[in-house]
């Protein structure tokens, strides 16, 4: 883990400048840490703003790179303009992520920039992320692959750094929460962001909120499954989800499990 580091450490000396695609998430917040340790105001975190972000995650983003110290921007990014995005196909990522590193290139380029640094991890390699082609094609770097850092390195050299959000969840963008092909609009967004808010303010973070339709499908930990339904009121939630417009609200018994959206590729497949 420290050779790994050290590596991570002599990549930012290496390129000497760094502007980071920084969601807010322990990869790219773990990026930003070391580029600033290493490059101090020569490296810049920038945030993309959009309905696929919930407001909370994008002010958390905020408060963690002011307690790193790092320059910080937000830009705007319009993905769901491109019917590509929105029609919700399974290669929705790859749109998602043309956006923002077309947004992101020409303000490296404008800033003096020699790339844009994202936050991908070398397990991120293994799954099923269009997003890292088009990154890619963009001329993107991402030293966590390239160092061959792992989910559960990033998340130990986050602690070792001190960095007091090292076990924070993942938290992809709210679009992942829709079945490939159901159209995503801005309401539909917002409905699931509001639902999870609610449920985060219960005490529950390692959730999805799974949409379908008019259907909400709750995911917890698995291990979290009974004492879920034992410890939640209910009736009380299932009021709350309806009055964020769906009709239905379940729990899915399997429990929350990353990636499970793609699940339904592996069966086309068979």
């Amino acid at each position: 883990m420290y050779e790994k580091l050290d590596q991570l450490k002599g990549l930012f000396v290496d390129l000497d400048r760094a502007l980071i695609a920084y969601s807010g998430g322990i990869d790219s917040t773990l990026v930003a840490k070391v580029a600033f340790d290493v490059l101090g105001n020569r490296a810049v975190a920038v945030t993309a703003e959009s309905p696929s972000l919930l407001p909370e995650d994008l002010e958390d983003a905020k408060i963690q790179a002011a307690e790193i110290g790092i320059v910080h921007k937000v830009v705007q990014t319009h993905e769901l303009d491109n019917p590509n995005y929105a029609s919700n196909p399974v290669n929705r990522c790859y749109f998602c992520k043309s956006e923002l590193h077309d947004t992101l290139k020409p303000l490296a380029q404008a800033w003096g920039y020699p790339y844009v640094i994202d936050g991908v991890n070398a397990d991120d390699l293994h799954d099923y992320r269009p997003g890292i082609q088009a990154a890619k094609e963009r001329g993107a770097r991402s030293p966590l692959a390239e160092i061959g850092i792992t989910k559960a390195e990033v998340r130990a050299i986050a602690k070792h750094l001190g960095l007091p959000y090292w076990d924070k969840p993942a938290q992809p963008c709210l679009s992942s929460r829709f079945p490939y092909g159901e159209e995503i609009t801005i309401a539909k967004l917002q409905r699931v962001g509001r639902a999870e808010v609610y449920l985060r303010k219960l005490g529950w973070q390692n959730i999805r909120v799974r949409s379908e339709g008019d259907t909400a499908r709750i995911e917890v930990l698995p291990e979290q499954v009974k004492e879920f339904v034992i410890q939640t009121d209910l009736p009380k939630l299932t009021e709350a989800f309806q009055s964020y417009g769906f009709l239905y609200v379940t729990l899915d018994l399997e429990g929350y499990r990353s990636g499970k959206l793609n699940q339904v590729l592996q069966f086309k497949s068979v």
